[in-house]
């Protein structure tokens, strides 16, 4: 099995500069010489012999496994190395078999009538607050980061991001807002306090329910900022004046769009209007990476935006506008990858050398996913009525140039307790 595995390095890489050791001792040089010198090892047959045959979740496991080595460059280069040449260069007809198993197993699983929201997003954000405190910005944004103008760092960036969803929110005091999944708290407490509006914030995270509660507490907002563990599929007959959701709309089920805005929609006041936020993709997926699924989003889906918006048609909410953030994501992702890394120390005494190796490997291989896979973030604007958004987008820059003068002044933001 190790021949068959270098014959399919050897098809799969030709640019490139990758130095391969099999289990068996054989080594081989492949690529054409150029971009960063990576050795690749590996420790057994069976791990060859996994990977020829679902290399979708096998490169994963073995990595991670510590069955497949790089005693040069790392798992970022590897799988930018890759990709870069064209994914479909590996593909044989039993290795595609699987994969279209994958894709079904999960086609079937999104339409089953069992709710494992609150199991899913715990497998996920009830870790340990001291791995994201590893790699997060001081506001734990667990989102894409808005980097305008280019070049700034991590927390400019998270600032930015929160000053841009604010500016197209058009809030204005006293209104109410409802954060679908508003995670540790950041965006919702940046709304109260740039615009004077009263926020509550739903999760299905009890961690992160804590940690919210105990920041709006401490920053003096518990009157005008309140988190609750609430599903959306289960809140009652109250609307608001604007919804806001973040980063949660990827782990909706593709099966349940039609669900999710249709209860925005009740949610929504007549005239007010909703921005979506999320991860999506230029062609439909039809199902998640089985690596990323299995071991780091499970029941996570990011969707083509041909997808969304029959949802988003048939709830009776207009589109009143969609912005496309190309690579934003990208920066980001690379960001907190710098960073997890250069505490790998850290992280290994939290956990251990293989849970280590498997958020490198889900930081890199995300990364790698909004460069080379065409993975982007879209945001949405909603309403029920024409005249709740502007008819131009001036109204953006306008607002957030005032947003800029509230964070001159803002009280700084303390460090995150857990």
């Amino acid at each position: 099995m190790g021949t068959t595995f270098l014959k399919l390095l050897r098809k799969l890489v030709q640019k490139g500069n990758l130095k391969v050791t099999l289990s068996s001792g054989e080594q081989a040089m492949l690529g054409d010489g150029s971009g960063v010198p990576v050795a690749l090892r590996t420790i057994d047959e069976d791990a060859e012999k996994a990977i020829v045959l679902d290399p979708g979740l096998k490169f994963g496991e073995m990595y991670v496994e510590g069955r497949l080595v790089l005693d040069e460059g790392n798992i970022f280069d590897v799988i930018s190395m890759i990709k870069a040449n064209g994914l479909e260069r590996a593909a044989t007809i039993s290795n595609t078999i699987i994969a279209l198993l994958h894709v079904a197993a999960q086609q079937i699983k999104s339409r089953l009538p069992v709710n494992r929201n609150k199991h899913n997003i715990a497998h996920h954000y009830d870790l340990d607050g001291k791995l994201f405190d590893l790699f997060l910005d001081q506001d734990w944004q667990y989102s894409c980061a808005y980097f305008d103008p280019p070049g700034i760092g991590l927390d400019e960036a998270q600032t930015a991001k929160k000053r841009h969803i604010a500016a197209k929110l058009l809030l204005e005091p006293g209104q109410s807002v409802l954060d679908v999944g508003s995670g540790w708290g950041g965006m919702a407490m940046y709304l109260a306090e740039s615009s004077n509006v009263d926020v509550t914030g739903i999760t299905l995270s009890e961690e992160q329910l804590k940690v919210s509660r105990g920041r709006a507490a401490k920053r003096g907002l518990a009157g005008r900022v309140r988190f609750e563990l609430q599903d959306y599929r289960t809140m009652g007959s109250q609307t608001f004046d604007r919804i806001v959701s973040v980063g949660m709309f990827e782990h909706v089920g593709m099966a349940n769009y039609g669900n999710f805005f249709g209860k925005m929609a009740d949610l929504l006041a007549p005239k007010g209007s909703m921005l979506l936020h999320s991860i999506g993709q230029a062609e439909k997926p039809w199902a998640t990476n089985p690596w990323i699924e299995k071991y780091i989003f499970p029941g996570g889906y990011m969707p083509a935006l041909s997808e969304v918006v029959p949802a988003i048609e048939k709830s009776r909410l207009m589109i009143r506008d969609i912005e496309i953030l190309p690579m934003h994501y990208a920066h980001t992702l690379r960001a907190w990858r710098e960073r997890f890394t250069a505490r790998r120390q850290e992280a290994v005494r939290l956990y251990d050398e293989r849970f280590f190796r498997m958020w490198e490997f889900y930081l890199a291989a995300s990364e790698t996913a909004f460069i080379y896979d065409n993975l982007l973030i879209f945001q949405i604007q909603l309403s029920h009525k024409q005249d709740a958004v502007p008819y131009t987008r001036n109204y953006i820059g306008e607002r957030e140039a005032a947003l800029r003068e509230f964070e001159k002044n803002r009280p700084p933001l303390e460090p995150v307790e857990f």
